[in-house]
């Protein structure tokens, strides 16, 4: 049976979609990453913090978070409590093809104009939700008539449900950042062509460089070097599928060498830039 990570190693989806429903002990998630997929995360049970570009979720159980394709995320999980989750792959072309005048899959779209990612669902939304979640794992049996058909339709079910969620406030789950560090996110944001380095991003918030560090980790989960090294990719990654020459995608990426771009690149994501073009 294929994991999570088997089927997202590389990014891609090669599926109309992939249902998951888990429960382990994991500890955090690899680091910071993007998929070519829409990815839906429903919390069962556990402690997760799940970053979602520049916001921090604190998740409850049964809250619905839409993870848009390319948004660089990475769930921090504490390996104290077992962690139980449904995870949902979707492959945006299939369902846009299937209905194209439904807008399947249009919750992420607003999700990501607004950056409201989280959604609450109330009493009686999360019976239909949990009733859907019940009727597609119990119709998985392949040797009964129509059961992938079946399951298709549940799908559909489903991402009408969750479109329908009123998007949360998202002020009660979202993780609020020390001043310092979220003035340094959005520095980093706006210039990833320019010196990122420990020493220029801490002076720029007026902190010593050792305890910027500390306080970066602690707050976002990661080092400063692989935040900024993964967002410098995504925004490569989204500059070559736009046309732009990988060169010069990695030189406006703030990467001053491409070999080193080239591997990191390949290290992330599982294939070359020229492949990615292509």
């Amino acid at each position: 049976m294929k994991t999570e990570r088997s089927v997202s190693r590389e990014g891609y989806l090669h599926e109309n979609y992939r249902y998951f429903h888990l429960r382990d002990s994991a500890g955090q998630e690899r680091d910071f990453h993007f998929h070519d997929f829409d990815k839906i995360v429903v919390l069962i049970s556990g402690r997760v913090d799940y970053s979602v570009e520049d916001q921090v979720y604190a998740l409850r159980p049964w809250d619905v978070l839409l993870v848009k394709r390319h948004s660089i995320h990475k769930a921090i999980i504490d390996v104290k409590e077992p962690y139980e989750r449904i995870i949902i792959y979707l492959d945006r072309k299939y369902f846009d093809r299937i209905m194209p005048e439904a807008g399947l899959l249009s919750c992420f779209d607003r999700a990501g104009h607004t950056g409201q990612y989280l959604m609450v669902p109330d009493e009686a939304a999360l019976g239909e939700l949990k009733a859907l979640f019940e009727s597609f794992e119990k119709s998985g049996d392949d040797s009964l008539f129509g059961a992938q058909a079946l399951q298709d339709t549940i799908i559909m079910q489903l991402l009408i449900r969750i479109s329908r969620l009123a998007p949360a406030d998202g002020e009660a789950h979202q993780k609020v950042y020390d001043e310092k560090i979220e003035a340094s996110l959005s520095y980093i944001n706006e210039n990833l062509s320019r010196e990122l380095s420990v020493e220029a991003l801490a002076e720029k918030v007026y902190l010593s460089k050792y305890h910027f560090m500390r306080l970066f980790k602690a707050q976002t989960g990661s080092t400063v070097h692989a935040y900024v090294r993964q967002k410098r990719l995504l925004q490569a990654a989204r500059l070559i599928r736009q046309g732009m020459d990988a060169n010069k995608a990695a030189a406006d990426s703030g990467f001053a060498d491409y070999s080193t771009f080239h591997r990191a690149f390949r290290d992330c994501f599982g294939v070359s830039p020229g492949k990615l073009k292509r």
